[in-house]
């Protein structure tokens, strides 16, 4: 099958670290488990994000959370 290559830019984009961390969030009695599933970044016009999962859970919720501030500084790296 051909692929259609019309709208894929020619441009290279540099990998850049995530705007958000996703975690899921189970609740366990009076304790809650945060499993890191995936991450978004923000769109170039601020008006929505782009959403990876590495995994998908079936209860519980997924939470949102800026990555820490040396992450962040890191480009994504931990120190």
């Amino acid at each position: 099958m051909a692929r259609n290559t019309a709208h894929q830019s020619q441009e290279r984009r540099e990998p850049r670290a995530p705007d958000f961390t996703a975690w899921h969030v189970s609740d366990k009695g009076e304790k809650s488990y945060w499993n890191k599933v995936g991450a978004a970044w923000m769109h170039k016009d601020a008006r929505g994000y782009t959403l990876q999962l590495d995994s998908l859970p079936v209860g519980g919720r997924i939470v949102l959370r800026q990555p820490p501030e040396e992450t962040a500084a890191n480009d994504g790296r931990r120190a």
